[in-house]
């Protein structure tokens, strides 16, 4: 009897502990990425890294898209924006991958996004502000002037808001 409730007791055990096991994510390795070319071993790692991020690390998932996207692998990072934006997603997701686009001097791409990004949150200022300031550098004043003087009614006392603008005025793209 004793060996039965042991034999039980192990069996237990390890259905209780077989499931947090197999689910352990990957962690980055010097096999992913040592004596592989540089693309190889970028792809390794950002595999690593989306895993890590889970379904809802969004803003995680956005940063591997934008090492993707800006690193010359645009279909893989586009793939990752898509996934996030085409399912549940916070109004930050978008404002992000706008950022992305814009980084990456595709204006027609980030322009749509940021302007959903503001419809949506009227009383920010800083993204006003940094909207903005790409609009000034894309050759639209107006625009760009009036969603400044919505920042400074917001915020008018905000040291980081006044760089953006100022630095727009001087092609200096605005930092995040």
């Amino acid at each position: 009897m004793k060996a039965f409730i042991a034999v039980a007791a192990a069996a237990l055990f390890v259905i209780g502990t077989g499931p947090g096991h197999a689910v352990k994510k990957p962690r980055p390795t010097p096999m992913l990425y040592q004596g592989k070319a540089n693309e190889d071993a970028a792809k390794a790692l950002l595999e690593v890294a989306l895993i890590q991020s889970g379904k809802n690390g969004s803003w995680e998932r956005i940063g591997a898209g934008r090492v993707y996207y800006l690193g010359g692998l645009k279909t893989e990072g586009q793939a990752v924006f898509d996934a996030i934006l085409s399912g549940e997603h916070e109004d930050s997701d978008v404002y992000r991958i706008a950022r992305v686009y814009a980084e990456a001097g595709e204006w027609t791409k980030a322009k749509p996004l940021f302007d959903k990004f503001l419809a949506g949150n009227r009383d920010d200022a800083k993204a006003l502000a940094e909207v903005g300031a790409h609009y000034l550098m894309q050759g639209d004043r107006l625009t760009a002037e009036r969603m400044f003087a919505q920042a400074f009614e917001l915020a008018d006392d905000d040291p980081w808001i006044t760089e953006h603008v100022a630095g727009a005025y001087l092609g200096v793209k605005t930092q995040e």
